[in-house]
């Protein structure tokens, strides 16, 4: 017995010194039993071998029951215990902020528009980042950093060595990285406690709707009419909310269109597209580094105010910033009974809420 005992042990940790599953070992020891009895059952009595494998096989046929007992009771145990775990209510929805959140947005929940009701309302909401570029960018820092519980970001766009005087979410080490990766990366490591959820592909008109139907509130950062126009039609189709906004060289515009709530759509205002020779890509006209930074986190703002229905959006009203002369003036614009897009939906509204 001492013979099989020793032989079970090497075969035991010869299998553990190599890395073999816990199954493929005790197969081995399954073996070694197998070899002892059947050794029993053919050699006759009296053999040496036999004697000293423990001279009779009932003994050991009497070990192997006795194990698959213990095996037996203890599958039945853990079954148990799965079944009553299973039987369990679900554990309710955690309510209020743990002690790390408190600390992290207590600037917030200090301020009286926002307190510790509209921090829970960030925390509940959806938002959409269309574009990952340089408005995206500060958008989305500044959307984590807030406490937004669920961010989206969609881009089809790797990070490119040419992005990096503007587009600040992004370091030398992620150049050629898909950009909502690398975005999702920093903002991750930003605040673990929000969700991101990273589409690396292009917003076409086929997805555009389902897309948007899982968010609450979208954000447009995109360098392209062809883009805008789709993200325009679905939150307008969708009824969801859209802060808007475009940079060229030192100047950038920013509003937030939301037709059921008696604004004009983003259609309304750019109804054409104006000739490509109007207006020249930042790669062709170039643009002021810290722009985007100063629109991207007004586009922030913007979403952070009617997500906690604080002060006063840009709800009707087309903001322009013009960096080069330090100025910034605000335009009335109106819902049109001839779009194209909302059909002046904004007009059976009535004026546009703040």
């Amino acid at each position: 017995m001492i013979l099989v005992g020793v032989m079970a042990a090497v075969l035991w940790g010869i299998g553990a010194l190599t890395g073999a599953p816990r199954r493929a070992r005790l197969y081995m020891i399954g073996l070694l039993m197998t070899g002892v009895i059947a050794a029993h059952l053919v050699l006759p009595d009296g053999h040496p071998l036999r004697e000293a494998l423990g001279g009779e096989a009932a003994l050991w046929l009497l070990i192997l029951a006795g194990a698959g007992l213990v095996w037996l009771y203890g599958r039945g145990l853990r079954r148990i215990k799965a079944r009553i775990a299973a039987g369990k209510a679900p554990e309710a929805p955690r309510k209020g902020f743990s002690e790390t959140e408190l600390t992290r947005y207590a600037r917030h929940i200090t301020l009286r528009e926002i307190g510790g009701p509209g921090q829970g309302a960030l925390r509940r909401a959806r938002v959409l980042v269309v574009g990952a570029g340089g408005l995206g960018c500060p958008a989305l820092t500044y959307l984590a950093a807030s406490g937004v519980g669920t961010i989206g970001v969609i881009d089809d766009d790797e990070v490119d060595l040419s992005n990096l005087g503007r587009q600040v979410l992004f370091d030398e080490g992620q150049i050629g990285m898909p950009k909502v990766h690398a975005a999702a990366e920093k903002l991750r490591a930003q605040n673990p406690h929000v969700e991101i959820r990273p589409y690396a592909r292009r917003l076409t008109s086929e997805i555009a709707d389902d897309l948007l139907e899982d968010y609450d509130l979208v954000l447009d950062g995109t360098d392209n009419f062809a883009t805008r126009e789709i993200v325009n039609s679905a939150a307008v189709a969708g009824a969801k909310p859209l802060v808007a906004a475009a940079l060229t060289q030192w100047e950038g515009q920013i509003s937030l269109y939301e037709p059921a709530r008696g604004t004009p759509c983003w259609a309304c205002v750019f109804p054409e597209r104006p000739d490509a020779s109007l207006i020249p890509s930042c790669a062709e006209a170039g643009v002021l580094s810290p722009l985007p930074g100063i629109v991207g986190a007004m586009m922030a703002a913007e979403a952070v105010k009617r997500l906690t229905g604080a002060g006063e959006t840009l709800a009707g009203r087309l903001l322009i910033h013009d960096t080069l002369y330090a100025e910034t003036r605000t335009i009335r614009v109106k819902p049109r009974r001839d779009c194209a897009v909302c059909g002046g939906r904004g007009l059976e509204a009535g004026p546009a809420a703040p």
